[in-house]
């Protein structure tokens, strides 16, 4: 049953706000917000409904523990449709109006979805959809049969389709608890149909690459990806994408989990993670292999100092290897907004949790093969964060790629650079995940 809230007066507090409409009457909104209700802080953004004239004020997701992402209404003023990002997964609703009632609607795709507005008549809802076996496409939506039909077949290369492989969601645990229960970390599982060939591990299980997102203010989502296909069609390897503590869509507190000297909690997310494979039969734990962009570049670095005994290789793609330098270095009008996040080098006491943690400090420990790979006009994270890192782990006598691209910035925008990074990041895996006893 839906819940429906009433409130008096705007609350007081920090919120955000987004997707703002006028109801059909031009009197009335429609709101996105996470701001706190009765004086209650608010975990997720919700939908909401007031009208100024009489002081009515609904929330009409209360009943959904997840954010809501977007909205629109038809033109007639009978339909409302949102989506909401339900464990990452994104969950289309529709309401009537203006009684706020909700209509059935076909099941759709599990992926991500994008943009979306009704029909001029206000029969018919479109919208694209991006999902694990297919890049985006269009779909509508009848509302009143109730049918979903595919308008579009994107291009994938002439590929079969049919054989791409869809993640299933699992949640691992973690080292600490919550409410007295242990918590529960996230993750995606892209898992081979059949080990292939001569590639694939001697054991019979799976080997397995960790892929974690960059933020760390951002989510992993099951959108199409050529690396988990590739991986898991052509080298028989399993894909693992955690969404760990500090992302978003899990709700402020998660969110925060990972902030400034609780930084390293997040790498703790991964060595639960190296456990759970551990304890999963068609997994082989001897080949696990990290990779990770821009912050997940640093959980890259991060991880192969506390787990080289338990990681394979790893692939660091713009990554953050020192924090303190990494403030230095990144542009101007960033610093202010970073330092919220990861915490301000010029306090003494963070200082010293950044020269503790900073993966180049303790690049020593990191014992098995890296590559980095970097953008030389990267204002984001300079590339000297890549080149330190680079000369420190060679140190080590660990054979170590480092490709750096000369008109490429925060990650690699041109096809040419792109696919010779992804075929050089195949050979890579090739050689030191499944290569070798």
């Amino acid at each position: 049953m839906q819940q429906r809230e009433r409130c008096g007066e705007p609350q007081s507090g920090k919120a955000s706000f987004g997707g703002f409409a006028f109801a059909p009457d031009g009197k009335s909104v429609y709101f996105i917000s996470d701001e706190p209700l009765q004086g209650k802080p608010q975990e997720f953004k919700t939908l909401r409904y007031h009208d100024p004239a009489s002081g009515k004020f609904e929330v009409l997701t209360a009943h959904i523990p997840w954010d809501v992402e977007g909205f629109t209404l038809s033109d007639d003023g009978r339909h409302l449709a949102y989506t909401t990002n339900e464990d990452g997964i994104d969950r289309l609703h529709l309401l009537s109006l203006p009684d706020h009632k909700e209509i059935r609607l076909p099941p759709l795709p599990v992926g991500v979805m994008g943009g979306m507005a009704f029909s001029p008549d206000g029969g018919r809802l479109a919208l694209s959809m991006n999902s694990a076996t297919s890049p985006s496409d269009v779909y509508v939506i009848d509302l009143a049969a109730a049918t979903l039909t595919r308008w579009t077949q994107s291009e994938v290369g002439g590929l079969d389709a049919s054989k791409f492989v869809a993640p299933t969601l699992v949640r691992y645990p973690s080292f600490d608890k919550v409410d007295g229960k242990q918590r529960t970390i996230p993750a995606f599982y892209y898992k081979p149909t059949k080990p292939s060939g001569a590639l694939a591990s001697k054991t019979g299980k799976y080997p397995v690459v960790i892929n974690i997102h960059g933020g760390p203010e951002g989510q992993s989502l099951p959108s199409f990806s050529a690396t988990a296909q590739y991986l898991a069609n052509e080298l028989g390897v399993a894909m693992l994408v955690p969404n760990v503590r500090g992302s978003t869509g899990y709700g402020k507190t998660y969110l925060s989990l990972d902030n400034a000297e609780k930084r390293e909690d997040s790498v703790k997310d991964i060595g639960a993670l190296l456990d759970w494979i551990a304890k999963q039969p068609e997994l082989d734990a001897s080949r696990v292999g990290v990779m990770g962009g821009s912050y997940g570049g640093y959980m890259v670095l991060a991880a192969l100092t506390h787990y080289s005994d338990r990681i394979r290789a790893g692939v660091d793609v713009v990554g953050i290897s020192h924090f303190g330098t990494f403030l230095k270095n990144t542009e101007r009008y960033r610093r202010d907004l970073r330092r919220a996040e990861y915490g301000d080098e010029r306090d003494p006491a963070m200082n010293a949790v950044f020269e503790r943690i900073s993966p180049l400090n303790n690049a020593a420990k990191i014992k098995v093969p890296l590559f980095v790979a970097q953008g030389r006009n990267d204002p984001r994270v300079p590339y000297t964060e890549a080149e330190q890192i680079v000369k420190a782990v060679r140190g080590n006598g660990v054979p170590v790629w480092y490709l750096l691209y000369a008109d490429e910035g925060h990650g690699f925008a041109k096809k040419a650079n792109n696919d010779w990074f992804g075929a050089a990041t195949m050979l890579f895996w090739q050689q030191y995940l499944l290569g070798g006893k």
